[in-house]
């Protein structure tokens, strides 16, 4: 294993590895973006806009912008929809909230379809 890795800043494992862009660490299972460097490990900072600029947050509401289609399901998410409680994650193509939506369950969102409440 090569020396220029780093350990893991959770558990301090120095058993990580790369997997495409992330370092992923075997005996937590935390992945992080190389160039994401954090004085505390616990404390993340993900800058999201929404659709009109307004920075967001963990734990904000949102209101969605444009009907969604989503797989699996007969209906749409409509405009207007309220999604509270967000989370902020780097998800996979650019899907950047997680949240639960009443009627659809858990699922991921990108920030360029929602308006934060304010």
């Amino acid at each position: 294993m090569p020396e220029s890795l780093p350990s893991c800043p959770l558990c301090k494992s120095e058993y990580t590895y790369e997997m495409g862009a992330l370092f992923v660490c075997p005996e937590c299972a935390h992945e992080w973006m190389p160039e994401i460097e954090t004085n505390n490990a616990s404390e993340f900072t993900i800058e999201v806009k929404d659709s009109v600029g307004n920075v967001l947050a963990d734990g904000d509401s949102v209101t969605i912008t444009k009907d969604l289609k989503v797989k699996g399901y007969s209906t749409s998410i409509k405009v207007g929809t309220k999604v509270r409680n967000i989370r902020l994650v780097n998800g996979p193509d650019g899907h950047n909230i997680e949240a639960k939506v009443d009627g659809f369950g858990q699922m991921m969102l990108k920030s360029s379809v929602v308006r934060k409440v304010l």
